[in-house]
């Protein structure tokens, strides 16, 4: 019997240290993360707060870097493509003189060498013959040039709206012995056809200045010349020469050779685009603008 009550009394104080076991188990779980806790704010250990409120300001510090040097590639690009447009305006005002001087310069005899004529075009030849005016072909739409204009403005395209076209016509040199083509001048649309100008249709022996002009290719959206119809929409000398038996050598007349009722010369159109100004004012404008920017961003830390 004694020993029976030895025994319960064990089992219980077994169960009470097992209790306390716990016990301390879970205060132990409590005390720790205090414990640490404690220890991190007296600046032992970097808490983990701290950790993820560093990681926005390095991730904001290193898009201001970027931005920062994105900001500073557009006036610096902007800068160099503005200089760069000045000099092809300084390029483009020389050519455009360069013509200009050509069309104005005095006239000489037209020469009949092929590899000569190819580095005379826009020089001012002067051939005397007779006009063929039963063989004439029509270069259409065409608008009517200024001469004055054209040569005030140096190579800028003057235009009206009214259309019209262009009178080729073949023309036999005397002096030369053979047929060359001469586009002397604009008519307007109602004015095309032959029987509507004969005042203007000049006969005999004449001189006739002009400028030499060479044969080109089509353009994009430029339509086919159509020789059955006689419409030409740009110049193709070998076709045109064909058709004419003419040479395959072309002038322009000048604005003296214009006759009463007859296609008005000087229809030399000096077709080179000079917009390089705007180009500049852009450029430079926004080389400014972002240059400004940057100033007040990054150095003066004015916040946009």
């Amino acid at each position: 019997m004694s020993s029976l009550k030895l025994v319960m009394a064990y089992s219980r104080v077994l169960k009470t240290l097992k209790l306390k076991s716990h016990v301390i188990f879970i205060q132990r779980t409590f005390v720790l993360p205090r414990l640490l806790l404690s220890k991190r704010a007296e600046g032992k250990f970097v808490t983990f707060g701290r950790q993820s409120s560093s990681t926005p300001a390095r991730a904001e510090k290193a898009e201001d870097s970027f931005f920062k040097w994105f900001l500073l590639l557009i006036p610096v690009t902007t800068f160099g493509l503005g200089t760069w447009q000045v000099k092809r305006r300084q390029r483009k005002m020389q050519l455009i003189n360069e013509l200009s001087r050509l069309t104005t310069a005095e006239p000489i005899p037209l020469p009949l060498d092929p590899n000569e004529l190819k580095s005379l075009e826009y020089r001012r030849v002067r051939v005397r013959g007779e006009y063929d005016h039963a063989k004439e072909l029509y270069i259409l739409p065409r608008s009517p040039v200024d001469p004055e204009k054209e040569a005030r403005e140096a190579g800028q395209l003057s235009s009206s709206g009214e259309t019209g076209a262009n009178v080729i016509t073949p023309f036999h040199c005397t002096d030369l012995g053979v047929t060359i083509l001469v586009n002397r001048g604009y008519v307007p649309r109602q004015k095309i056809r032959p029987e509507t100008r004969m005042k203007g249709q000049v006969e005999g022996e004449v001189e006739v200045v002009g400028v030499v002009r060479l044969t080109e290719s089509r353009k994009p959206f430029v339509p086919n010349n159509d020789v059955v119809k006689n419409h030409w929409h740009y110049r193709d000398l070998e076709a045109m020469g064909s058709v004419t038996g003419a040479e395959p050598v072309f002038i322009d007349a000048d604005f003296q050779s214009t006759t009463p009722g007859g296609p008005i010369g000087g229809q030399t159109r000096i077709t080179l685009r000079n917009e390089h100004m705007q180009y500049i004012a852009t450029w430079y404008g926004l080389c400014a603008a972002t240059s400004y920017m940057f100033y007040a961003k990054f150095i003066k830390k004015i916040k946009f």
